[in-house]
């Protein structure tokens, strides 16, 4: 069994810049792909980005792309998501998933608990 658990979230003003992470416990965190995913008041989950096992290939949603970046650190078990230049409409819960890649939900087997990002105008 995976457990993921995400950090880092939090208030900040647009424009501004946070950093997540979400580490992993479990299976050999290197050996699968990692996913980060959001989700707004009233609307669908959404997907963010995605990261292969080795951090080599990566995806992004076009509402973030050139804003946002994923990396991972296998030696570390974590995943991270650089967010610069936010927006309000950012603000979300975000969550970080593994065991899929692509930006449909149904193909991640694991997920986090979700960290709050509430970006003020």
């Amino acid at each position: 069994q995976v457990q993921l658990a995400e950090s880092g979230g939090g208030l900040v003003q647009a424009g501004g810049s946070l950093r997540l992470s979400c580490a992993a416990s479990g299976r050999t965190f290197s050996s699968y792909a990692m996913g980060w995913f959001r989700q707004a008041p009233g609307k669908e989950r959404e997907f963010v980005a995605c990261i292969n096992w080795s951090g080599i290939s990566t995806y992004y949603a076009d509402s973030v792309k050139g804003r946002f970046t994923i990396s991972r650190d296998n030696a570390k078990n974590t995943v991270y998501l650089q967010m610069n230049s936010l927006k309000p409409e950012d603000t979300a819960v975000y969550y970080c998933a593994g065991g899929g890649y692509g930006d449909l939900a149904d193909r991640y087997d694991y997920w986090g608990q979700g960290t709050q990002v509430t970006v003020s105008s």
